[in-house]
């Protein structure tokens, strides 16, 4: 057994011959190199040398013998495998001897000399028969079995075991056993350690990193981060994926040094046996004596003879093995007979079997390139992930850009499931890399493909520049990239290119942080605002304009400067517009500044003097579906803009207490919109063209929009009662105080975007109220109704508001005065269309017709239009044939003969509905009637009246000759007709004497044509004027008419 010093003794009593033979029994069971000796018995023995020791292994003072002498001279002797079995003995009793340990960790010991197997009587030298490994530094990577039929098989295989046992022993060493310098050695020289790799690094910098930060390092930290800016130190998936993470630093410090299980865990039976095992008798732990002379020889003796055996065995079986092998040559031509090609590319790369990461990288960088053209289009981007990887793990940059050009490349004309697979990629490639890999290997890919001929690269570009924003360097994407997408917003001619742009350029928007960007910003959002596709500027308003905001709104630059802009651009337009109003430009600006209402509100609530008051935890109500109008995009959420609907719900509930109890004092964000912005959007509306009916509309909605964000309480307190809005209507009995914002397209504005915010009783009751003042107000003071007509269209384009609009209109037909019951009649032209035949029938036609029995013509002839709207939009027989005998009273009546008002009312309706009312109605009542007043105004003495009915038959006439006419008709009436309003114009009017010349004419060569006649069954005038000298001619006189735009309007009139 060892001593303490690490010897073997042999007891007293093995100098008998019992023990004798029981120790070589032992000896040739157990190998005997079990003896062991280590270095540290140098230091214990003081008065020796190394020389000498090995100069004398046997001196008669000495009776121990030094295991690193008998190491030495089985090396010496090339006693190779007894050496290997020796080291593995020594290594599984934790004895390691570093002689060899060396000797067996260089691969330079068992280095082949030649391809070819050793001579019968070559001597082995130190290059052996083993072979050449693979690497240079470690043993577990020795080919042993690299060649499988030479002469040293067996050997060979006998020696792979015997190091693979060893590698494991010492892979399962505990590092406490071996020496401390030998450790430190081991650790710190550069022959041994291999290279840093890439993922080590940045897990290593990781770990640095976190150990500086919780320790209070910050600054060292900052520096260490900068000078790794390529990393995110904040993620440890930036690291590499499905990498599990470490212990921090100091656990891993303190761990070094734990010691590991013991190598007699798991040993190789073969040579597993511990000194502890063998018998007590033969081997004993003593204290260190010295033996004998003779024992030592004994010993040294049965180790060489051991050793001769097993160099004779090896020797026999490599002449056996030698004898049973083929030549080189004939083993060659053997193998020619299989079929296989290693000359062509293909062949060298399946010949080459890749044997690590990297060389799998290689090798897929080497045949992507050849694989992916003869992959099918609709298959390719199967290939997606397979090019991503290679591309951002390929070590060399050339190779990387190729492949990143194929995937960019990869499909002709990608659709969108496509594009979406090669963005997700693109960000997986772009979470991997870091952003300095982004800029330098994705951005040169999207920046050669902004020209490309086919939309879909140009959009597959447009989508890159957006998804990648998070991953470029932030002075990349406020320049470079915004460059491209201004570039492709100004000059892609595809709407999808443009639209994808302008949601990349949100995107950008939100990541940017350079405030000196925001000029450019707000001229993109005009510039993209301005674009003729509707799917580009709905992107507009989805994404770029929330992003923007939101932008501004951390510059704290949205009320301050990005609203006052918009503002100001609307009134340079209203100031331009003496000589018409570019309502293009208004409807611009005013849809910007209306998707600007949510992120404004969410301003003021974050901004309240109850913010900080917030509570998220207790009983939260929840917001009713309808208390904002719907967003047009999640970005104009306004619980998406303050963070979540509980939140939201906590501030709105503190919003509404605060409006109604405490007031807006020291609220200055609200205080700017009630104080600036709403005075300055009246003054707006003040100045608009009551009859654009586009531009009173877009303030209505904006005005709806805004009070309903801004809540009812909002609504009730600042807006409804506000001065300057209210300022005109409550002077409803000074006509001249009245008139100036009465006749404007504030009272439509107010009554159609403020008052229908909220359809409760009580706020239907108020605009009811306010409609009716001012129709009485402007009638009483003989002012413009254009004001009342715009806000009864807009109200009427909603059937929701029609029976209050009836109600409005019986509080006009029961008013005392004429002028005001004439005002109702006139509006019931506005409302009856789109109105339910029921609901003409029940309350639109009793009122007309209670309007008609009162004393006043002039109320009576109000009816008349209403009357027209009634016959061209209804088709109950029975409600036609009330309105008809209606309107034959008006003109059969000898009451109303002279009254030349009537008639050119009746005449002007009949021109308006006639090609759109019923054929019936038209052949049996219109045309008969205009053939009897054109006939009468023959005989008219006054000549004003007679030009006045002239004019206006020819323009209904004109408007009838776009229908299809019956023969019957055609003849009895309408010919007639014609020829007595040309009767009129040779006297009045000579160049609409032409024209009426022309179109008789005509129709008289079709009532000729009867077999034309008889095929179509009816005749259209307009379509009659088909040979090129009558066209020409009609044309011309045409052109030469001074009569008004409507007049000649009408007569290109549709067909009915």
């Amino acid at each position: 057994m060892y001593g303490s010093a690490g010897q073997l003794t042999i007891c007293n009593h093995t100098h008998s011959p019992i023990a004798k033979n029981l120790y070589s029994a032992k000896m040739a069971s157990v190998n005997p190199f079990n003896l062991s000796d280590s270095e540290e018995e140098a230091e214990r023995r003081p008065n020796e040398t190394v020389d000498t020791e090995r100069s004398n292994p046997f001196s008669p003072t000495e009776a121990r013998v030094s295991v690193d002498v008998i190491a030495a001279q089985l090396l010496r002797d090339q006693y190779i495998l007894t050496a290997l079995e020796f080291h593995t003995e020594l290594l599984e009793a934790g004895r390691e001897l570093p002689r060899l340990r060396d000797y067996f960790s260089n691969p330079g010991n068992f280095e082949r000399q030649s391809g070819t197997p050793p001579a019968k009587d070559q001597v082995l030298g130190p290059g052996g028969p083993l072979n050449r490994a693979g690497s240079i530094s470690t043993l577990d990577s020795l080919d042993f079995a690299r060649y499988s039929d030479d002469g040293n098989r067996e050997s060979d295989e006998r020696v792979a075991g015997k190091m693979n046992h060893i590698y494991r022993a010492q892979s399962k060493r505990p590092e406490s056993e071996v020496p401390s310098q030998e450790r430190k050695n081991f650790k710190s020289s550069p022959e041994i350690q291999e290279p840093i790799r890439p993922l080590e690094k940045r897990a290593l910098n990781f770990l640095v990193n976190e150990y500086l930060l919780k320790n209070e390092y910050k600054l060292s930290s900052i520096t260490f981060s900068d000078e790794n800016d390529d990393q995110d130190f904040e993620l440890w998936d930036d690291v590499g994926l499905n990498i599990p993470k470490p212990p921090d630093l100091l656990q891993l410090y303190r761990n070094c040094g734990t010691p590991l299980p013991s190598p007699r865990d798991m040993v190789d039976v073969s040579v597993g046996v511990d000194f502890g095992d063998l018998p007590g008798n033969c081997i004993a732990q003593e204290p260190p004596k010295k033996p004998d002379l003779s024992q030592q020889t004994e010993v040294v003796q049965e180790l060489e003879y051991q050793i001769s055996l097993l160099n004779n065995e090896k020797q026999s079986l490599a002449e056996q093995i030698k004898k049973l092998k083929l030549s080189p040559v004939f083993q060659q031509a053997l193998l020619s007979f299989c079929r296989m090609c290693s000359d062509s590319r293909l062949g060298a790369e399946v010949s080459r079997i890749a044997d690590s990461e990297e060389s799998v990288m290689l090798m897929l960088g080497r045949c992507l390139p050849h694989i992916v053209p003869n992959v099918l289009l609709a298959k390719r981007e199967e290939l997606i992930p397979l090019i991503l990887c290679t591309a951002c793990l390929h070590p060399e940059p050339k190779e990387r850009d190729q492949l990143l050009h194929i995937l960019f490349n990869l499909i002709k004309r990608p659709d969108d499931e496509q594009r979406q697979m090669i963005l997700t990629g693109c960000v997986a490639f772009a979470r991997h890399v870091g952003p300095t890999r982004v800029e330098a290997e994705l951005l040169p890919q999207c920046w050669e493909q902004i020209n490309h001929k086919y939309p879909e690269r140009r959009l597959l570009v447009a989508e890159s520049c957006g998804a990648l924003a998070p991953y470029l360097p932030k002075e990349i994407r406020s320049s470079l990239v915004l460059s491209m997408l201004q570039q492709m917003l100004a000059e892609d001619k595809a709407d999808m290119v443009r639209e994808a742009v302008v949601k990349s350029l949100g995107i950008i928007m939100g990541y940017i942080d350079d405030p000196d960007k925001y000029s450019q910003g707000f001229e993109l959002m005009l510039l993209s605002l301005g674009d003729p596709s509707e799917r580009v500027v709905s992107a507009v308003h989805q994404v770029f304009i929330p992003a923007f905001a939101a932008w501004t709104t951390e510059l704290g630059t949205l009320h301050t400067a990005l609203i006052p802009s918009l503002l100001a651009r609307i009134e340079k337009l209203l100031n331009q517009g003496e000589h018409g109003l570019d309502e293009h430009k208004l409807h611009v600006f005013l849809s910007a500044l209306q998707s600007l209402i949510p992120p404004l509100f969410a301003v003021v609530l974050q901004n309240a003097p109850f913010t900080s008051r917030a509570k998220l935890h207790g009983d939260i109500p929840a917001i009713e579906v309808t208390r904002f109008p719907r967003p047009a995009s999640p970005l104009q959420d306004v619980a998406t803009i303050i963070g979540s609907r509980e939140m939201l719900s906590a501030l709105l509930l503190l919003y509404d207490h605060q409006l109604e109890h405490e007031g807006t004092t020291g609220w200055d964000s609200l205080l700017w919109v009630v104080n600036q912005l709403l005075p300055q959007l009246i003054d707006i509306v003040g100045r608009i063209n009551v009859t654009s009916s586009t531009c009173v509309h877009e303030f209505s909605r904006f005005f709806w929009r805004f009070c309903r964000t801004f809540g009812k309480i909002f609504t009730n307190t600042k807006v409804y009662s506000f001065d300057l809005f209210y300022s005109g209507f409550i002077l409803l009995s000074d006509a001249s105080a009245g008139n100036g914002i009465l006749t404007k397209a504030t009272v439509p504005i107010y009554a159609t975007g403020v008052l229908t915010c909220y359809n409760q009783e009580e706020d239907r009751k108020l605009l009811v109220g306010f409609l009716e003042d001012v129709m009485t107000t402007l009638s009483l003071s003989h002012a413009p109704l254009d004001s009342l007509k715009a806000s009864f269209v807009e109200l009427g384009a909603n059937p929701v508001y029609h029976e209050l609009l009836l109600t409005v209109l019986w509080y006009g037909v029961v008013h005392t005065s004429a002028l005001v019951r004439c005002t109702a009649a006139r509006m019931f032209e506005l409302v009856l269309r789109g109105m339910s035949e029921a609901l003409v029938d029940r309350r639109a036609a009793p009122a007309l017709i209670t309007l008609c029995s009162g004393p006043e013509f002039s109320v009576r002839i109000s009816t008349i239009p209403a009357f027209g709207t009634i016959m061209e939009t209804v088709t109950q027989k029975e409600l036609l044939e009330r309105v008809k005998m209606q309107l034959a009273s008006f003109l059969e009546d000898p009451q109303y003969q002279d009254q030349h008002s009537l008639h050119m009312e009746i005449i002007r309706t009949f021109g308006r509905v006639g090609p759109n009312a019923e054929p019936r109605f038209r052949d049996e009542f219109v045309l008969p009637h205009l053939h009897k007043l054109a006939l009468a105004n023959n005989s008219q003495p006054t000549e004003s009246k007679r030009i006045d009915i002239a004019t206006q038959l020819f323009e209904a006439y004109s408007a009838l000759s776009c229908c299809f006419i019956s023969e019957e008709v055609m003849v009895n009436h309408f010919l007639p007709g014609l020829r007595c309003l040309r009767a009129d114009m040779e006297q009045l009017s000579p160049e609409h004497e032409v024209i009426l010349s022309s179109m008789i004419k005509e129709c008289e060569i079709k009532v000729e044509n009867r077999g034309m006649s008889d095929a179509q069954g009816s005749m259209s005038i307009a379509s009659s004027l088909v040979g090129e000298d009558a066209k020409t001619k009609f044309l011309s006189k045409m052109g030469q008419l001074t009569t008004s735009g409507a007049m000649l309007a009408n007569v290109f009139q549709r067909k009915k």
